[in-house]
């Protein structure tokens, strides 16, 4: 049995409010009126309210810029934005973990570290940055996950549970961090405004054992996951020299509305469960029209995805870590034997799910 023993999540100090972000974006798209209103309409119902960045300038005066440009100049090369994640992902990275073991295990006692991120990559990577600044054993189990999108911190409890269940003395830590906001891009399409709209910096520590033992502790029972290829075209994450590309077609939500439902039958047959035994649902909240598409199709209620519509209010959407970052919320708030279902999206159109109930 794997435990999720400790969460523990960290954010940039800059935080911006959405109300303010419309201002910067529409300078930077260079819109008229009417094309400002439109956008400002699309960013005051987007469900969120403040978002994290690792970059201070979307809450600055123009002439106060230094990651962004105008006038004609280039934003940052790829180049330069990777030598940003190199440093900044490391301490927010470090940040998670330090809150994560901390009253549970010293470093030394980590025996697997396993990364996620799909914004930033080089090597050596963020998990020899990590074993290093955390004087990690020389031999400890490292391996990444790298460019999955929203749904690889599922994938990483998955191996979690994986090692967890063939090493009796594992203590895995899970470091997911992701800077969303490195990859602003200056030409104004339907993708980048949705990106711009949406994404935001953030990082999430799991914790993950079998024996050792936490008053929040929660067991992973099991994964399931289901790949819409219909939908491969509809979202996806591609290298440029200017930065990560994002692809999100306003069709997702319609794409996940259509599957959901079978998607979660299917998960819980294979678990031999029933929905109505589920009492928490932990839904990656990719944005304000999912959440309403999955309450809506599996007749759920607000308070039912009140700890996922929190999170994109408070944080937006931070690709991976976002699920996370709800499940911690729901581990302080849980009483014994009670279950959940979680579920998250990304590139495929892949959706991922994990069973988990209160020891």
């Amino acid at each position: 049995m794997a435990d999720i023993i400790s969460i523990a999540t960290a954010v940039p100090e800059y935080c911006h409010r959405q109300d303010d972000i419309i201002e910067l974006m529409a300078k930077i798209y260079k819109l008229d009126q009417t094309e400002k209103r439109k956008l400002a309409f699309l960013y005051k119902h987007s469900g969120i309210d403040t978002r994290y960045s690792v970059i201070d300038d979307y809450s600055l005066p123009e002439h106060q810029w230094d990651f962004l440009t105008l006038n004609g100049h280039s934003f940052p090369s790829l180049e330069e934005r990777m030598k940003i994640f190199d440093v900044e992902a490391l301490k927010l990275s470090l940040n998670a973990v330090k809150k994560c073991i901390d009253s549970f295990i010293t470093p030394k006692a980590i025996t697997h570290l396993i990364t996620v991120s799909c914004t930033g990559m080089s090597a050596p990577g963020l998990d020899l940055q990590l074993a290093e600044a955390l004087d990690l054993s020389p031999n400890v189990f490292r391996t990444s996950i790298n460019f999955m999108g929203c749904y690889a911190a599922i994938h990483a409890l998955k191996l979690a549970k994986l090692i967890c269940d063939t090493e009796p003395d594992a203590n895995v830590v899970i470091a997911d961090t992701e800077l969303c906001t490195l990859h602003f891009q200056q030409e104004y399409t339907a993708d980048n405004a949705a990106s711009s709209l949406l994404f935001a910096d953030g990082s999430a520590a799991v914790l993950v054992s079998n024996k050792l033992q936490s008053s929040n502790a929660i067991s992973l029972t099991g994964f399931f996951s289901h790949v819409a290829y219909k939908g491969k075209k509809d979202m996806a994450w591609e290298l440029s020299s200017k930065g990560f590309l994002m692809t999100l077609s306003g069709y997702i939500p319609q794409l996940i509305k259509e599957d959901i439902d079978a998607l979660v039958a299917a998960s819980l047959n294979h678990h031999n469960i029933n929905k109505a035994d589920i009492t928490h649902w932990c839904i990656h909240p990719g944005g304000k029209k999912i959440v309403e598409a999955i309450e809506k199709k599996l007749d759920l209620t607000e308070n039912d995805l009140h700890y996922s519509s929190k999170v994109l209010a408070k944080y937006g959407n931070m690709s991976s870590p976002t699920v996370l970052f709800v499940l911690e919320e729901m581990m302080h708030n849980m009483q014994q034997n009670e279950k959940i279902f979680g579920v998250a999206f990304g590139p495929g159109l892949t959706m991922e799910t994990f069973l988990a109930s209160k020891k």
